[in-house]
């Protein structure tokens, strides 16, 4: 598995993650490598709460859940790049969670999305939870759990041949709720470039033939360094696939 180190000190690595490798091992992924799997042997760690079925015992010790998620502090969908937290140690593993809790983390990130956004900045704030009818997806929901995402359109593009207009957009979410982003852009009515969930069958369908993968990539992260308290950050560009997806694409503004 090719997972590249961004940056590693005695407490944590910031590593890359390609599309299409889940984060977090768990009974659908038992044929699968994870970033799980990777980050266990890059740091000689193996949970002791893993069963033969593949799932967990309760997870009681801050010790027990560092293990049971390898280190990994926060989660990117199987489709989505780009960079991710894996704590070293207990303690970094407790304050980096306690940033991201109480929203010290600063996360950027970049998607295409289907039509002109308007306004080209804004903020997008509507509770998301489980759909109760379909488990796979998220939705915004009266009982779901509070998120707020913000944007800033970068640059409109054009479709040569369907004519369609595009938003090359950066978005930073204040919360991180499963499928948050997704289902904020699809909230009003611009859903992300080749996203199988939310873009809708044909939509998708047409748009995988270009990208076989959801246009999402977290590009940036700021965070306080866990021993020092010093602000620290990240920054990754588009990966290759997505910013020739961009080039064969008219740039209008």
């Amino acid at each position: 598995m090719e997972i590249k180190i961004l940056y590693e000190d005695d407490l944590f690595f910031v590593v890359l993650k390609p599309a299409g490798i889940t984060v977090n091992r768990s009974q659908t992924t038992a044929e699968q490598m994870t970033v799980q799997d990777w980050a266990e042997k890059k740091m000689g760690i193996q949970s002791p709460l893993r069963l033969k079925q593949g799932s967990y015992v309760n997870e009681k010790s801050a010790h027990d859940v560092f293990l049971s998620r390898g280190g990994i502090v926060h989660r990117l969908d199987k489709e989505t790049s780009g960079i991710l937290l894996i704590a070293k140690t207990v303690p970094a593993f407790e304050d980096l969670q306690r940033q991201f809790k109480e929203r010290i983390v600063k996360k950027v990130y970049l998607a295409l999305a289907h039509g002109k956004i308007s306004p080209d900045a804004g903020e997008i704030n509507v509770p998301v939870g489980r759909l109760p009818w379909n488990r796979e997806r998220f939705g915004v929901l009266s009982g779901g759990r509070e998120s707020i995402t913000s944007y800033k359109v970068l640059v409109i593009y054009k479709n040569p041949k369907t004519k369609e207009l595009l938003s090359f957009v950066e978005l930073y979410p204040k919360s991180g709720r499963t499928h948050q982003i997704r289902v904020h852009l699809k909230h009003i009515n611009h859903p992300i470039f080749a996203d199988y969930l939310y873009a809708g069958r044909k939509t998708a369908r047409s748009d995988r033939k270009i990208l076989p993968r959801v246009f999402l990539h977290a590009a940036g992260i700021k965070f306080r360094h866990p021993e020092s308290d010093k602000e620290v950050s990240f920054e990754n560009p588009l990966p290759l696939e997505l910013s020739r997806t961009l080039d064969g694409f008219v740039k209008l503004e």
